[in-house]
């Protein structure tokens, strides 16, 4: 069973960011950067996958720039069996990521790509079923676990009140959340076989993004709290603050 999975290279979520000078990207000094949360367990869902099969491969694709390397070297660890940099500069743009993708996936050898449901740096979740789109593959997004059998994958999705299951035939594209596919911790043996794996890096090719980001801002600071009162007797102006000036009431 081979199995693509797509990833991408995010800010730790605890890191403090800041917005660098000109305004339209991230300081990277000092900030910590990972595969996104939401793509770990696409690879964690991958691994098991090829686990119950018995047979296949697992490959990352990244498209990025060079420091992209260390969170595929970590992927590689994790147990996926090679990865693929696609060299180029990632932007806001969703469409324009999903097409050089999707042109390097076109010809690829495996019947299930799988996705993060978001990256969690922009929260678009728009590539995955773009990709999708362009390979002419039925997508199911939100997965929160499947299983493959018969040339069928059976998906489960939380919904409201209940698990919804989603079968559909293979080849397909998968979007994963958060579900059992807690990601493993790289081993050492792992680390050290990482190394002696195949990464291949190639140029992306260039894409014209209709998107363009033109600011970032920080979140406005927020008010400093106020202390209404103290024991039982506080209560009443409590509930009246809440109601006529916060509006929560």
């Amino acid at each position: 069973m081979n199995v693509i999975v797509c990833v991408k290279r995010v800010p730790d979520t605890e890191a403090r960011i800041r917005v660098a000078p000109g305004g339209v990207t991230i300081d990277p000094a000092g900030v910590k950067f990972i595969v996104s949360p939401y793509d770990e367990f696409a690879l964690e869902a991958a691994l098991r996958t090829k686990e119950y099969a018995g047979a296949g491969e697992v490959t990352i694709v990244t498209l990025g720039d060079a420091a992209a390397v260390e969170q595929l070297r970590s992927a590689l660890a994790m147990g996926a069996d090679r990865a693929l940099l696609l060299e180029g500069e990632v932007g806001p743009d969703g469409l324009a990521t999903a097409r050089v993708l999707a042109a390097e996936l076109a010809s690829a050898d495996a019947p299930l790509i799988l996705f993060g449901v978001k990256a969690v740096d922009d929260d678009q979740q728009q590539v995955g079923p773009m990709v999708a789109t362009l390979l002419d593959r039925t997508c199911v997004t939100a997965v929160s676990e499947f299983t493959v059998a018969d040339g069928r994958a059976t998906c489960h999705r939380e919904a409201e009140g209940g698990i919804e299951l989603v079968e559909v035939e293979l080849p397909a594209v998968l979007t994963m959340t958060k579900g059992p596919h807690e990601p493993r911790y790289p081993s050492i043996k792992g680390i050290m076989a990482a190394k002696k794996k195949p990464l291949e890096r190639k140029p992306a090719p260039t894409q014209q993004p209709r998107l363009v980001l033109e600011r970032l801002e920080p979140p406005s600071e927020r008010p400093a709290g106020r202390i209404v009162g103290h024991g039982p007797e506080a209560v009443p102006d409590l509930v009246r603050l809440l109601r006529e000036e916060a509006n929560v009431l």
